[in-house]
């Protein structure tokens, strides 16, 4: 399986969208510092995932999440949340 994922920051409520096929060892990656982008901006906490059984299906749903279109559909994604 393979995940498409948004993690919040607890620091300052920036989004990180990714892509992997271990969501929990991802997830400690990002919190333990191993990222550059989420290194300074933690600790993160996951907010939404989504599974793929196709690498290539959850790289596509990976790059619309990070488009304009993707953006507005995250809000509506997270309006329950």
């Amino acid at each position: 399986m393979f995940y498409v994922y948004i993690l919040k920051s607890k620091k300052n409520g920036k989004l990180y969208k990714g892509l992997t096929n271990n969501l929990k060892r991802r997830t400690k990656d990002h919190n333990s510092g191993n990222s550059i982008f989420t290194k300074n901006n933690g600790p993160w906490r996951l907010i939404y995932y989504e599974a793929f059984v196709s690498k290539s299906d959850a790289k596509r749903e990976e790059s619309f999440l990070k488009s304009g279109k993707g953006k507005e559909r995250i809000k509506y994604l997270l309006e329950d949340i």
